[in-house]
């Protein structure tokens, strides 16, 4: 090997990203670098650059395998949360630590309430231990709660969401819980939004969750979109007034007779034209499509928005710029540990609602430094985007879902995150998944984990683009997800360094179940327990590099080098 390789740097190595990057968003010249062979040694420590990587730093936002995920999470992926200035103090609305009688919900929602009134700002929650009775809300924008840490500040909840609000069941039919995937006992979404979930959950006329309310029908066209290819970064519309740099908008596209925007997100090609579409009714439920984004810049008809195309723009699809339900925006959880009273964990899809922290609706929003413990679901993102999950930990007797992502959630960011093993034996007739990802929700992130029980789990519903990276993993969970919720992966979902303690493939070699995948860096795994066969008929044009190692590929961390593209 060559000095010249040896000395490669980090910037030598995406510079040519970077050149295309600028071409994208700025219309200039760029001059590509040279690429880097196989196996080039890198400063710090070793290792071998990926093929697949040199590929992408060609083609960052259309690489048929790789999806671009710079700039998922918080406002783009930002290394820090806003510091907003502190306007209450729980224990000013009558809170109190370490009494263990009395129930301070009351208080700390009164304080977050006069915290919105006041156009935002820093609820504080001292150390100590507060009982709570009732859920916690979020439902105004820039509104953080924020404890001492979460070592220091607890919130004791002693009752479900089944005794707060109501039996709530599937829109789907049977008799499971929605409680199973939805709602949390610290509850992040807009006040509007949140009311009309619960009325209509009281009134068991089960809703949909997402961004155009319980029917779906709560958005206006703001403009159709002219075609465009997936990657652009501006799209070009047929009425601009309406359009403002920073608004919040819905890109939406349906689908046609044939299914071809499915089969899009599939990856295209004989496989997914052949497989059948029709009878996936839990699946099409979730078309049209719906990905929120803020607008960049507007040039005449030209607009520019914050993240490249997920998909192409084609006609057929009737692609346009909508509103939506008012959103959640730059509101956050920090510092605390929300402990529910321990009981057993819940038959499967019966869960009672002991629920940590949930966004719904809600865009450019945060949690930082928070551990739930004793909750029958952990983290959930519903119809959450541009979000990040900082410094989180699932603890306690075991959770059906310790991470959720479902509904349409995009561009999340998980990272720092950590599953702890399970204090008490599994019940009979329970679940156990892991960090979870369905229902269309594509380009979300989770990065530098450690699962020491579940999977990487899709319980179908097609989600796409999406990238777990610098993860270990004991891989003993099970994947769900009903027939009708269609396949279990779309196109361009990458695995890149993924360390597997227990030498089980399931969902973790996954090369040869789903289309225009990658699987890098990944020690040796067989097939044992959960066995999945791909959805797709053919060749799923998949990559596996660097198979049987561990800890060697570079750039170490997916997301982090896409970052600092």
């Amino acid at each position: 090997m060559s000095k010249e390789h040896v000395r490669i740097s980090r910037r030598g190595l995406l510079g040519s990203a970077i050149a295309v990057a600028a071409v994208a968003v700025t219309g200039g010249p760029a001059t590509a670098a040279a690429p880097l062979r196989t196996g080039a040694a890198r400063p710090d420590g070793g290792g071998q650059v990926s093929a697949v990587w040199r590929e992408f730093t060609r083609a960052p936002f259309t690489h048929p395998q790789i999806p671009y995920v710079g700039r998922a999470g918080h406002r783009g992926g930002a290394a820090r949360f806003p510091r907003r200035p502190v306007v209450a103090d729980v224990r000013a609305y009558g809170a109190v630590a370490d009494d263990g009688t009395t129930d301070c919900a009351p208080a700390i929602n009164r304080a977050i309430a006069a915290a919105g009134r006041a156009g935002g700002g820093t609820v504080l929650i001292p150390p100590g231990t507060f009982r709570i009775d009732d859920l916690i809300r979020i439902g105004h924008s820039n509104v953080v709660l924020r404890g001492a840490g979460s070592d220091r500040t607890k919130l004791y909840a002693t009752k479900n969401l089944t005794e707060l609000i109501g039996v709530y069941g599937s829109r789907y039919g049977g008799d499971k819980s929605s409680w199973s995937w939805a709602g949390g006992l610290i509850w992040l979404a807009p006040t509007a939004r949140w009311d009309s979930l619960v009325a209509a959950v009281k009134a068991k006329a089960w809703p949909f969750e997402g961004w155009t309310g319980n029917k779906r029908d709560e958005w206006e066209t703001l403009t159709t979109v002219a075609p465009a290819t997936r990657g652009s970064w501006s799209v070009t519309v047929a009425d601009p007034r309406p359009l403002k740099p920073g608004r919040l908008v819905l890109l939406r596209l349906a689908d046609d007779a044939g299914h071809t925007l499915l089969e899009h997100m599939s990856g295209g090609g004989p496989g997914p034209e052949s497989y059948y579409w029709d009878d996936k009714t839990k699946l099409t439920s979730y078309v049209p499509y719906e990905w929120p984004v803020r607008i960049a810049r507007v040039r005449g008809r030209k607009v520019t928005l914050e993240r490249p195309l997920p998909l192409d723009l084609r006609p057929e699809w009737d692609p346009r710029l909508t509103t939506h339900v008012e959103p959640l925006t730059g509101s956050g959880v920090e510092g605390l540990t929300l402990e529910a009273i321990e009981t057993p964990q819940s038959p499967h899809l019966l869960d009672k609602g002991y629920n940590g922290v949930v966004f719904q609706c809600a865009y450019d929003c945060w949690v930082d430094d928070v551990t739930v413990r004793h909750v029958d679901n952990g983290f959930g993102l519903v119809a959450a985007s541009a979000c990040t999950l900082r410094r989180t930990r699932v603890a306690g007797r075991g959770s059906h879902h310790p991470y959720f992502c479902r509904e349409g959630s995009h561009d999340n960011l998980v990272e720092d995150f950590t599953i702890e093993q399970r204090t008490v034996p599994a019940p009979p007739n329970t679940q156990l998944h892991g960090i979870n990802v369905e229902g269309l929700s594509s380009y979300n992130v989770w990065s530098r984990g450690d699962l020491r029980m579940g999977t990487f789990d899709s319980h179908r519903g097609l989600p796409f683009a999406n990238v777990r990276t610098d993860i270990t993993v004991n891989n003993d969970g099970r994947h769900g997800g009903d027939a009708s919720a269609g396949p279990l992966f779309g196109a361009r979902f990458t695995h890149w360094n993924i360390r597997v303690t227990n030498g089980r493939a399931g969902l973790m070699k996954i090369d040869g179940l789903a289309p225009y995948s990658a699987t890098v860096g990944l020690n040796e795994v067989t097939e044992f327990d959960q066995i999945d066969v791909p959805d797709f008929t053919g060749d799923l044009h998949s990559r596996l590099e660097l198979y049987g190692t561990t800890d060697v590929v570079r750039p170490r961390n997916l997301h982090e080098a896409q970052r600092d593209l």
